[in-house]
């Protein structure tokens, strides 16, 4: 059983992590350090948990844990690092943006590798450091890759998708408390939401010499959880051309999909799973892409890369169904 440690313990991000490590066959969960729930009962902030452990958070650190996961807020992983020393042989996931840009992935002589599996497996399995890519930044590349892959991205990709309650994390906002955000729809940093650094980086590595031009709108929902993604670009191929290139790409993905069918969020709400779906409109390729925010989109794929980065099955701790009804 590999020792893992948790770094912010309380909010939605970790609260899934330990959900996933709990019925982990080898993982058991050393510590999970938060400051502001120290000696509570893990189930007393994630009461989902309840009557699945007995577990308390804690202020001290074991550094010497095989796996450390990182789940603190944009920014305070670099600070978290600069003052906390691990084992040589401590392996790490951070969860925040911190390292996931080229600039940022070398950090006190730790390189982070980006943890998108479809893209870069073969270098997460040798990698000690990974950064897990973002939400939004996961659900779009997965609908953008095949096409780069073959040089076939010619026109800019036009991006309209929409996020659970649960992607704003715990801390209340104007804009996530439930009075606001239930019967309401708005977007919010269209065109510049931060994800999109990571989603150029990996589209513009793929096909080389693409300058990528991505429009994004960003959505909430009023929901909790869950990414509706809907992209198009000019394409001049067939749409049985197309599925045969998605499918061929993801042919050894182990989460994610192409369906024949159109989706819905309820096909991937509380899984690992990405979905993809195909369409051809005069000239434009509509691609629809749904994950879960919290799992495939964060926990879940954090718990896929620790499996790639130790030599475990890619769904161990993943094996989960969809609340479809």
């Amino acid at each position: 059983m590999i020792q893992a440690g948790i770094i912010g313990g309380a909010g939605y991000t970790a609260g899934e992590l330990i959900r996933l490590l709990l019925v982990h066959s080898k993982v058991e969960i050393n510590f999970v350090y938060s400051t502001s729930s120290a000696g509570k009962k893990l189930s007393a902030i994630h009461q989902d948990l309840v009557g699945s452990t007995e577990q308390l958070f804690t202020d001290k650190i074991n550094t010497d844990v095989d796996i450390l996961f990182l789940c603190l807020g944009h920014g305070n992983s670099k600070v978290f690092l600069e003052n906390n020393t691990f084992s040589n042989t401590t392996k790490i996931i951070d969860l925040s943006n911190d390292f996931r840009l080229i600039q940022d992935a070398l950090f006190q002589g730790k390189q982070f590798v980006y943890g998108l599996p479809e893209l870069n497996k073969t270098a997460i399995k040798s990698a000690q450091f990974i950064a897990n890519p973002g939400c939004f930044a996961t659900a779009i590349q997965l609908a953008i890759l095949p096409l780069a892959a073959k040089s076939l991205v010619k026109d800019a990709i036009h991006v309209n998708a929409v996020t659970g309650a649960t992607g704003a994390g715990t801390a209340l906002s104007a804009t996530t408390h439930f009075t606001w955000r239930v019967d309401n729809f708005s977007h919010y940093k269209a065109f510049n939401h931060q994800h999109l650094g990571e989603i150029h980086q990996s589209v513009d590595t793929l096909q080389e010499g693409l300058q990528s031009e991505i429009h994004f709108i960003p959505n909430r929902g009023n929901f909790s959880r869950g990414i509706f993604a809907t992209l198009y670009t000019t394409y001049d191929g067939t749409l049985e051309a197309a599925k045969t290139l998605f499918k061929s790409y993801y042919k050894d993905a182990e989460f994610t999909t192409v369906s024949d069918n159109s989706l819905h969020l309820k096909q991937v709400v509380n899984t690992n799973k990405c979905l993809l779906h195909l369409e051809v409109h005069d000239g434009k390729l509509l691609i629809t892409s749904v994950i879960d925010n919290l799992l495939k989109g964060a926990s879940g794929q954090a718990v896929h890369n620790m499996n790639l980065m130790f030599g475990y099955d890619a769904h161990l701790g993943l094996q989960l169904k969809a609340n479809y009804f």
